[in-house]
């Protein structure tokens, strides 16, 4: 049985549901948004100071370092294939923020 009510589909669903799953991949498309917001707010010039919009990033994406961490040492082991797919799904988005801020900048 496949499609969209898959017993698998429905475990990936239920792994999303977890903080340590979700909050990573919230944290990293805040950071997207900032990072397109500033770009969109006072364009894609180099300043001399970092700001504030840098820093909250930056704090974004070092934080949910440890989530990620928890969530693959709680899940990998119960549940190695379904844990596989969200890790790839928060290493996805956090690499959309980095590929704004390397084409942005």
């Amino acid at each position: 049985m496949s499609g969209v009510f898959a017993p698998e589909a429905l475990l990936n669903a239920t792994l999303l549901k977890k903080p340590s799953a979700a909050l990573p991949i919230a944290m990293s498309l805040a950071g997207l948004a900032i990072v397109l917001g500033h770009a969109a707010l006072y364009g894609t010039a180099h300043e001399a100071d970092e700001g504030a919009a840098a820093h909250i990033f930056q704090l974004l994406m070092v934080l949910q370092m440890p989530l990620v961490g928890f969530f693959a040492l709680k899940w990998l082991p119960r549940v190695p294939r379904q844990t596989l797919n969200v890790l790839t799904l928060q290493a996805g988005s956090a690499l959309a923020a980095f590929a704004a801020v390397f084409f942005l900048t």
